[in-house]
Formats: C-alpha cells, sequence, structure tokens
C-alpha cells in the first residue's frame, strides 16, 4: 500500500481520539425536533410545510429552486409546532421547522433505490443525490449534486475518497470506514459513473490501517482494479482538500480555484456512505455519525444521531455532564466552533460534539503576547501563507495588503494559532481579511453589474432616439 503526504507546513496536534474504538450506537429520536430549513452551502430552502401539519420521516419539509442549494427533510414523525428562528451551529439563527414526535416512526411511502447502477443515466443519478438532500458531510455541506456537476470543460480523471480525519477528537469518519466499506466503495463507484472518472482513489491517514485494510480487501473482493487504496502521513491539515490532492497526486489546485481544475473531486467517506444509501435505498440525509467526546461528557462515544436532534437531547443521553460545561465546541478543537447554548441542534454538517470543563481555559490561554517574528506560522502554514504579515495588515485596517498577501487563500486550519508561542490571534485576524475582501469583491461586483446595465439601458434610449429622429427625417423628407 502506497504511502504519501504533503510538503508544506502542517502540525501534529495531540490526536485525543478516545472513541477510536467506539462502535457506532443509535440514539433514540428526540421528542422534539429542530431542523434548520438551511444546512448547505447555497440558495437557504422556504418551508413546504405548515403549522399542524403531520409529517412523515424523509418527507421534504423545505426546498428551493436554485441550482446550489439542497432540500431538508423531516426526521422525526409528527406534527409541526412551529416554523421559527432557532440556534444555528454557525453562530447566527435559521428558520427552522419543529416537529413534535408522535414516535409512530412513520416514513413516506415513495422511498424507492434503483435496481442497478449500469442501468441508471447520469442524469438520474444526480436527481436522485439531490432530491435526498445529500452534502458535503465532513464540514463544508457543500450541495453534492453541484459538486458532482462541473462544467464541460472541466475533465474529471480521478474521485478521491477522504478518510484522512486529521482533526483531532473525531473519529466519525473512522468508523464509517470499518463499519460500512462497502457502502463508501458504492458511492465512489456511483460518483465515477457520473463524472466519468477513471479512476477512485481512497486516502486514509496511516493512523487507520486496519480501515485501510478493510477498503482494500472490499475492492479486491469485487475486483475493482480502477479504485486504488493508499495511507497518506498522519499530519494535520492532512484532509484538506488541497493537501490531499498535493499528496495523492502531486498536483497543486491554483489559488482560488477548485480541484475540478485539476481533473480531481474530494469527496468525505460519510458523503459517500450517504451517496449509496440514497441511489441504492432510497434514504433522505435524515441521520448521520457524529463523535461525542470531550472531559466534560460521561458517554463519550460515536452515535448515529437523527438531524435536528439538540445538544441538550444528546447530553441526556450518553449519560450526563461529569462536570460544570465551559466549552461546548462544534466539529474539531482546530477548526470547530465554540457555541453558546446547549439548545443548538445536530445538523447534515456536525461531524463531531465536544464537551469540556474548566481545564479548557488552561489549555488555551487567550491574552495575546507581542509577534516575536519567529516565522513559525509561516514555516507551518499548509497553503504556504505569511499569517503574521496578514494578520499585521489587518489590525492596520489595510485590506489591500491581505489581499496582495493572498489571505483568501486560507484554509482556515488553525495551525497558525496553535503553532504560535505569543498566542496571537492569527486565524481568527486573517480569516477577518478574507471575509472583508470577498464582502468587498461582492460590493464592487454588484456596482459593475449596475453601472453595465444602466451603460446598457442608456445606450438603448440613445438608440431609440436615433431611430425616432431617422424616422421623422424620413416623414419630413
Amino acid at each position: 500500500m502506497k504511502e504519501f503526504t504533503f510538503k508544506t507546513g502542517g502540525a501534529h496536534p495531540e490526536e485525543n481520539k478516545i472513541t477510536k474504538n467506539s462502535p457506532f450506537v443509535p440514539l433514540t429520536p428526540p421528542v422534539v425536533a429542530v431542523i434548520p430549513l438551511s444546512q448547505h452551502i447555497g440558495a437557504p430552502n422556504t418551508p413546504l410545510v405548515k403549522v399542524g401539519d403531520h409529517v412523515k420521516i424523509g418527507q421534504v419539509i423545505g426546498s428551493a429552486n436554485a441550482f446550489v442549494s439542497a432540500p431538508v427533510h423531516a426526521t422525526i414523525s409528527g406534527e409541526v409546532v412551529a416554523i421559527e428562528l432557532r440556534p444555528f451551529p454557525l453562530g447566527t439563527k435559521v428558520q427552522s421547522v419543529i416537529i413534535k414526535n408522535d414516535f409512530k416512526e412513520e416514513w413516506i411511502s415513495n422511498l424507492k433505490g434503483i435496481e442497478s447502477l449500469e442501468s441508471s443515466s447520469k442524469e438520474d443519478l444526480i436527481k436522485n443525490i439531490r432530491d435526498k438532500g445529500i452534502v458535503g458531510m465532513g464540514g463544508a455541506t457543500f450541495p453534492t449534486a453541484v459538486k458532482l456537476s462541473p462544467p464541460k470543460d472541466k475533465v474529471i480523471d480521478v474521485i478521491i475518497a477522504n478518510g484522512a480525519e486529521c482533526e483531532p477528537c473525531l473519529t466519525t469518519d473512522y468508523r464509517v470506514m470499518m463499519e460500512y466499506p462497502e457502502k463508501i466503495i458504492n458511492g465512489l463507484l456511483i460518483e465515477m459513473k457520473i463524472t466519468e472518472a477513471k479512476h477512485g482513489i481512497v486516502a486514509i491517514e496511516t493512523n487507520k490501517k486496519d480501515a485501510a485494510v478493510l477498503l482494500e480487501e472490499n475492492v479486491k473482493k469485487r475486483g475493482l482494479d480502477n479504485i486504488e487504496v493508499v495511507l497518506v502521513k498522519t499530519k494535520y491539515p492532512q484532509g484538506g482538500e488541497k493537501q490531499l490532492i498535493k499528496a495523492v497526486l502531486r498536483k497543486e489546485v491554483p489559488a482560488e480555484k477548485l480541484p475540478l481544475e485539476v481533473g480531481a473531486i474530494v469527496q468525505n467517506v460519510g458523503t459517500l456512505k450517504a451517496i449509496s444509501e440514497a441511489v441504492f435505498e432510497g434514504k433522505p440525509l435524515i441521520e448521520r455519525g457524529v463523535t461525542v467526546s470531550g472531559s466534560a461528557i460521561k458517554k463519550p462515544g460515536n452515535y448515529i444521531i437523527r438531524i435536528g436532534t439538540t445538544v441538550t437531547d444528546i447530553i441526556q443521553q450518553t449519560g450526563g455532564l461529569t462536570k460544570k460545561l465551559r466549552k461546548l465546541i462544534f466539529g474539531g478543537p482546530m477548526m470547530g466552533i465554540a457555541q453558546s447554548t446547549t439548545e443548538v441542534a445536530v445538523t447534515k454538517g456536525t461531524s463531531g460534539i465536544l464537551f469540556f470543563g474548566e481545564e479548557v481555559f488552561d489549555m488555551a490561554p487567550q491574552d495575546e503576547s507581542p509577534c516575536i517574528r519567529c516565522s513559525r506560522c509561516v514555516d507551518w502554514c499548509p497553503i504556504g501563507l505569511m499569517p503574521l504579515l496578514i494578520d499585521h495588515a489587518w489590525r492596520r485596517d489595510d485590506i489591500k495588503l491581505t489581499e496582495t498577501l493572498n489571505a483568501t487563500d486560507c484554509i482556515e486550519c488553525g495551525v497558525c494559532s496553535y503553532v504560535c508561542p505569543s498566542k496571537r490571534h492569527l486565524t481568527e485576524n486573517v480569516r477577518n481579511a478574507k471575509q472583508k475582501i470577498l464582502k468587498q469583491r461582492k460590493i464592487e461586483t454588484a456596482k459593475q453589474a449596475a453601472f453595465e446595465k444602466i451603460k446598457a439601458l442608456k445606450a438603448k434610449k440613445a438608440q431609440e432616439a436615433k431611430e425616432k429622429l431617422d424616422e421623422g427625417k424620413k416623414v419630413n423628407g
């Protein structure tokens, strides 16, 4: 089995994967499900139900006509008791459908999978994936049907199944690989058929060799000589799309471009499992694997949790807290987002929920010290940026300089803040600079579009006036 890695930067944070050997355990569906209508990058969904409606599991309760979007389904059966703004993992509030569980576990009746991959068209497969609400489950939540519909001038040569799971504490992808290897390969084959990619690669970090062996055995058993299982060095952020492509393909994705520029699509292994279930079983994305871990939770482990289950419910079902909760994180410790309430619910992008007590403040002191120009953030940045210079420019409100320093290339992995001896808020400030640049670009694009519209309108009026004048000359002539 070949072993690869990316060369530039990267770090080795303590893994803390204490749930690695904990198989998935289903949690009881919640008494009340809080289902955000928009759990994806792209256009928000509008509700297709109203208060008082009875819904069944798998029923579409929110959708949008936009190309970049993904529908949302009911994850329990019961009555819609409210449609209102509720806390969302990204720190905002999102319009959500609140369903009271009747515990009848009624599914809609028209769910049906395909008979065979060979007899299905690319168009039908993409429609199936979109209709079932599949999005990237590694955290990015980009609609999968859109990802599998590249422009016609882009040729996809390879699909990479991302089994790196380099984020500390998280083990849900590992358990997916250990417990559902066949579904991962099914999902990979579906994507290869849709994109006409000739090769498939399953990339797994070296600390998960047993999972790599399982997947390789599945590939060999099925005689799939166009799919290869490879190992990638255990290093953070090995699971980043650009780092994974650099490692296994030795290709560099251009700045601010997508993997399709080098003929590749990278897909999380959990997403591939969900694609297999959508296509072969007709199952919408109503639940997902979540790693529940940290020092403050009694029963850390990997759980199958219905989307819309609140953290309050999860705490109750996993034995409660062992100490006072001081920090709640959705995701991992490097890229995750701290939450202000336990009323926030699991979404399609929730790979982990971490509970920490008082010790979190000893682990991560908040006070900054002056930059000592040690260049660790530069040496360890996996993208090859200069975070200290971007940080200095941001603090001076020099947005043009942050753009010149390629702040928009930042993948927000957190390595710079992790290695900084002065505890500078580098990741936060580079992220802020990146968002401001993108916001300004959007404003400039809108201004340019408005200018072109006014210009076209003036030209049209001038042409109409000229034609009217010419007509008048003809009449008088």
